[in-house]
């Protein structure tokens, strides 16, 4: 099988697209999967929704982590160091926790 054979075609709608702002991931796990919601939250603002939630398998998560150094890397080598701002801590309440 050749490179080209493995290609994939990956579509994507309008609305997927657009995109959905985050500024907060919540990351939890089990022993089978971990779930990453995404969150907005803004200031003086009491309540935060979570905009959208991605359930990977370990191996999965792993490499979107190795995929996200990566890119992180390209990025700066390209526009400089991104600087991180200490963030007073949140506490986050989801209410009831279930277990997968």
């Amino acid at each position: 099988m050749s490179e080209k054979d493995q290609s994939i075609n990956v579509e994507i709608d309008e609305k997927t697209a657009e995109g959905i702002y985050s500024n907060l991931a919540v990351i939890n796990h089990s022993a089978s999967e971990f779930v990453v919601d995404f969150v907005s939250i803004m200031p003086a603002t009491p309540k935060a929704k979570v905009k959208s939630r991605v359930i990977l398998t370990p191996e999965h998560a792993k490499k979107l982590v190795k995929a996200l150094q990566n890119n992180i890397a390209n990025f700066e080598a390209a526009h400089g160091e991104i600087k991180e701002y200490q963030q007073p801590t949140i506490p986050i309440n989801f209410g009831k926790m279930g277990e997968a």
